[in-house]
């Protein structure tokens, strides 16, 4: 459900996980987009934590992929420390590398594992007088860095998921906005006919560049004031 795995644990807490990958994006001569290893880090933990943090959960501890080289490490934990340092939190590292066969072209993943109470999931919380929007552009692979205005900022996230006018949030993933509009409806037992935005529906979100959000229409203003430029609303057709 919603990328985030959810497994039963004790005390009517339940532990959620949420992953993310990249591949051929990094400092090697094989790589289709060129960054620095603690820029990649960092992307790939954004997706993972928004994820999770987006859901309810505590982030509790994150675990990281690295199959790079064994001197990209610390700055593989740099950019993953940066984007819980932009969240507000602090957890733990742990993870591998692969340290036994070069590759030609730079990998890694990052898991995010937090707890979240059963009966507080933020999932399934929209009701029907909701309005929807997208916070940010939808970015993928090199525009990312060239257009870093468009980009969320995670300190944005945090001020939308402490809004008392913000029902659900979803990162925008490679599947696009009107997957992710899909997968909210279903989640609230709803369908609607069609939707239309400013941007593009059926892009890549790449790494989480944007986030589909319902909302209370009387907190519309004050979301916008929040978001500003990176407000896109989300019209509906039932």
């Amino acid at each position: 459900m919603r990328d985030v795995l959810f497994l039963p644990f004790a005390d009517g807490m339940e532990l959620a996980v949420a992953a993310d990958g990249s591949a051929a994006v990094g400092d090697k001569p094989g790589d289709v987009v060129s960054a620095p290893a603690d820029v990649v880090a960092y992307f790939a933990a954004r997706v993972a934590l928004m994820e999770l943090v987006s859901v309810g959960a505590e982030a509790k501890a994150v675990v990281l992929q690295n199959f790079i080289a064994d001197d990209r490490w610390e700055a593989l934990c740099r950019g993953i420390r940066r984007a819980c340092r932009e969240l507000g939190i602090d957890p733990p590292i742990t993870g591998s590398t692969e340290s036994n066969f070069p590759a030609v072209q730079s990998a890694l993943g990052v898991t995010a594992i937090g707890l979240v109470s059963a009966g507080r999931k933020r999932i399934g919380v929209t009701p029907d007088a909701a309005k929807f929007a997208v916070i940010g552009r939808p970015l993928v692979g090199s525009a990312v860095l060239a257009h870093s205005q468009w980009v969320a900022p995670l300190s944005l996230f945090v001020e939308l998921l402490a809004s008392p006018y913000i029902y659900e949030l979803i990162p925008v993933g490679s599947k696009g906005i009107y997957y992710e509009w899909t997968q909210l409806l279903t989640a609230n037992g709803r369908q609607g006919r069609a939707c239309a935005c400013p941007l593009p529906l059926f892009s890549s979100g790449g790494p989480a560049t944007s986030v589909l959000v319902s909302y209370d229409p009387d907190g519309e203003r004050e979301i916008k004031k929040q978001a500003g430029s990176l407000f896109f609303p989300l019209h509906v057709e039932w």
